[in-house]
């Protein structure tokens, strides 16, 4: 192994106290202007501010007592199915996948949720509008068959609820229907 001289050693030492130096610097640097940028964010990001909106969410502790009421519901009339429950945006917040259920329920649990909450309707009435509009079934994400119900606070749409797998969609719509009395209790 070469030998470093005493000049090297010397530079070298230098050169790390230079970097450590400079990084500490910048990093105090960095933290002492983010308390300003902190406080000033803060005071333009107030529930006054007319660039904000604000919108109502299930808890996933609500959401998981309106799926699990559903397959209640479900069981009592000796139905296989799965349950999916979504937030105002469409995202799936809770989805349980029933014993027995078909391994297509959880994915038209889901669109049937995501259809229900976005035009704040049940399905089977969705459904219907189909023959004045047959394009409505293009829409991405979207199933037009009963079984998904919409969760509403103050009228507006704020979950939605959809189950498959039982042999009609009125059934479906009956146990995503108990889901959302559920939350009412």
């Amino acid at each position: 192994m070469k030998k470093i001289s005493r000049r090297g050693r010397v530079l070298t030492i230098a050169a790390t106290a230079a970097v450590l130096g400079a990084g500490t610097f910048g990093a105090v640097s960095a933290t002492a202007g983010t308390p300003d940028a902190a406080a000033k964010a803060a005071v333009t990001a107030d529930a006054g501010n007319k660039n904000l909106t604000q919108s109502t969410h299930l808890t996933v502790a609500a959401a998981t007592k309106a799926a699990e009421a559903t397959l209640d519901a479900a069981k009592k009339e000796n139905q296989r199915v799965s349950v999916a429950v979504v937030d105002r945006n469409g995202n799936t917040v809770v989805s349980l996948r029933g014993d027995g259920a078909g391994p297509q329920s959880p994915e038209s649990a889901v669109k049937k949720a995501y259809t229900a909450v976005s035009w704040n309707a049940p399905t089977s009435e969705l459904a219907k509008r189909l023959e004045q509009t047959p394009n409505l079934k293009d829409i991405p994400g979207t199933l037009f068959l009963a079984g998904g119900a919409p969760v509403t606070a103050k009228g507006a749409p704020v979950a939605g609820i959809g189950v498959a797998g039982a042999p009609s969609g009125d059934l479906d719509e009956k146990f995503a229907k108990a889901g959302v009395a559920a939350l009412g209790r």
